[in-house]
């Protein structure tokens, strides 16, 4: 059962036209991304100890998240492509986390719905990459990673399930999809995940 929303815009020809323009660009980000992802569920882990219904699904996306980066690191590594030296800040998820009710019960579920939303344009993403890629081997792991990240997707809102009402969750989901939209739409078309 599909548990998510999709992302109400799709992107922009232009974004994957300048992910295949710079495509080693768009690996340093993609490893970055798959870091942060993996830090991120294991913050919750720390930060929501009480939370036992949820923490064996949080390490367990924590973990897979940084095996996804290092298989990106092992495609940079096969390229001669080093990873960053550092990694740049994430104006997307930082405008994202800036619209975050600030009490503790409410920030824990925008939390989990912008993991969600994050995911799924993620998703929807290497969706586009897989399409667009004439390698093979890339073809085949970016479309493994468009069907974990949404799988991603819908773990997050399965995990609000468990702790906040159907219509509480899917209303404040709809209100971030449509703020993603508005962000992703305000944001510099670059080779970079977001």
């Amino acid at each position: 059962m599909k548990l998510n929303l999709d992302v109400l815009r799709p992107s922009k020809k232009e974004w994957i036209d300048a992910v295949m323009a710079d495509f080693p660009s768009f690996l340093q980000d993609h490893a970055d991304c798959e870091r942060k992802a993996s830090a991120m569920a294991m913050s919750m882990v720390a930060k929501y100890p009480d939370r036992l219904e949820i923490i064996p699904e949080l390490i367990e996306t924590g973990v897979e998240e940084l095996e996804h980066f290092q298989m990106v690191y092992k495609i940079m590594e096969e390229q001669g492509i080093q990873l960053a030296h550092k990694i740049p800040e994430d104006k997307y998820v930082k405008q994202l986390i800036k619209l975050c009710h600030s009490g503790r019960e409410e920030r824990f579920l925008d939390k989990l719905l912008i993991a969600s939303v994050v995911e799924t344009r993620g998703a929807e993403r290497f969706k586009l990459v897989a399409e667009a890629q004439t390698d093979e081997a890339l073809q085949k792991f970016y479309k493994m990673l468009w069907t974990s990240e949404a799988k991603h997707g819908h773990i997050y809102v399965k995990m609000a399930l468990n702790y906040f009402p159907k219509d509480q969750v899917y209303e404040r989901l709809a209100w971030w999809i449509d703020r993603e939209a508005e962000i992703l739409d305000g944001l510099e078309i670059r080779s970079a995940l977001h």
